[in-house]
């Protein structure tokens, strides 16, 4: 349901904006797919909107940004839990998704759509097999997606594969209305050699889009390529944007690094996706959130794939991104509640390059916000609201979401997704991958 002027009135506005603005009460006005006011609540005489959304009772926020996810990977939830990456990887998701098929990759990423719209996630960083079908499930539910095909080096396709990428990201950036943005996405340094990978350095450049990376997950992938290469994963990374030309990166995981990886991570403007579900789930580490911050470098929020976490909401790890520093390093402060709450949102857009576009409540920016319901028990009483909705807040209590102005869940329910047809779909191909 697209609203040529809409109005959501008297809520408690948290814009994330660079002063840290929150209007209580506050309005929020949309015009076709942007914000045109964000401000404390004034009476309009002349101005009539063609819908009005009572705000009374609601948290509006800018939409959660997953960083970094594989969205067809909900098909493998609870699959192969409690170990480790590497036999993780090996032993079991990597058998398993060789038997993919496009027609399972397109349920399993509407499942995904529908989980993180019912979080309260507008936009998603996607790397994975099958983008045209992910694009495909993108288009329909309204949601705003990166998508990166997943590359490796090691098969005798390779050079193949990512020409194949190559052309989706030629034919799919700024598609579905803008709302498709597209980059090429090498797994990781361990599965993409240094040559491998500096040819799809050299073709981001040459398509002018970004890459998308594993960089640094655990302390064997870094010990191992110190010993093949003399670099670490950052370093390698490094050395490749300086020789091949600067591009855009959205690096994942960034758990093990040194103090001159995170220099390098500033200086050559790559963004993180901090991941601390999966991180914990897997055992990975904790990656230093509090350090890389006081750096300067950009860090959003991911979840990972739904069968290292097992889900895709973004609240809880921001709730993670806040407690675990603090764990770390015995500093309460370490990450206070609006720096993980940033992480969730403008954080994500500036790790993906979007911030001049979403992340923040901003008027000329793009119309993607969530109305949370402060009824709840768990919410009450109403004091400070970044800490409630950091250390409170759950996905159960998204009540309305919007994207590019366009409202994709009210009063918790979908309106451009079947959720019966799509729950049934997704058993139905899990029970044929595993079966």
């Amino acid at each position: 349901m697209l609203l040529s002027k809409l109005l959501i009135e008297g809520a408690t506005v948290v814009t994330m904006d660079a002063e840290n603005h929150v209007y209580a009460p506050g309005d929020i006005i949309c015009e076709d797919e942007r914000l045109v006011y964000v401000g404390p609540s004034q009476q309009r005489l002349a101005w009539q909107p063609d819908r009005v959304i009572r705000g009374e009772g609601k948290v509006a926020l800018p939409g959660f940004i997953n960083a970094h996810t594989h969205a067809a990977m909900t098909l493998l939830r609870s699959y192969a839990d409690d170990l480790a990456l590497k036999p993780w990887l090996e032993e079991k998701i990597w058998p398993l998704e060789a038997r993919l098929t496009p027609e399972a990759v397109y349920w399993g990423t509407l499942l995904a759509c529908l989980e993180m719209l019912e979080a309260g996630v507008t936009t998603f960083a996607d790397m994975y097999f099958y983008s045209e079908e992910t694009a495909q499930a993108v288009t329909e539910s309204g949601l705003r997606a990166d998508l990166a095909p997943g590359l490796t080096g090691t098969t005798p396709d390779a050079d193949k594969r990512l020409a194949a990428a190559a052309d989706f990201v030629r034919r799919r950036q700024r598609s579905a209305a803008g709302r498709i943005t597209a980059r090429l996405g090498p797994h990781a340094p361990y599965t993409c050699p240094r040559p491998f990978l500096s040819d799809v350095v050299a073709a981001a450049k040459e398509l002018g889009c970004g890459i998308h990376i594993h960089l640094a997950e655990t302390s064997a992938e870094v010990q191992e390529l110190q010993a093949q290469t003399g670099f670490t994963p950052v370093g390698l990374l490094h050395e490749i944007l300086g020789r091949e030309g600067p591009v855009p990166v959205l690096a994942a995981h960034c758990v093990h690094l040194s103090g001159q990886d995170m220099a390098y991570l500033k200086a050559d403007g790559i963004g993180v996706a901090h991941n601390p579900g999966s991180n914990l789930k897997l055992a990975s580490g904790l990656a230093p959130l509090a350090a890389l911050l006081e750096a300067g470098v950009k860090v959003g929020l991911g979840t990972d794939g739904a069968a290292s976490n097992n889900n895709l909401d973004v609240l809880e790890e921001a709730r993670l991104a806040a407690l675990l520093p603090k764990l770390a390093t015995g500093d309460p402060a370490a990450v206070p509640a609006r720096a993980a709450l940033r992480s969730a949102t403008l954080g994500g857009a500036e790790a993906l390059g979007l911030e001049s576009r979403i992340g923040s409540l901003e008027e000329g920016k793009q119309a993607d916000l969530v109305l949370l319901d402060e009824g709840r028990a768990h919410l009450v009483p109403r004091h400070d609201v970044i800490s409630r909705v950091v250390y409170s807040a759950r996905a159960g209590d998204v009540d309305t979401v919007l994207v590019a102005g366009r409202i994709l869940l009210e009063h918790g329910r979908p309106t451009t997704l079947d959720r019966a047809k799509i729950l049934s779909e997704a058993q139905k191909q899990a029970e044929k991958l595993v079966g």
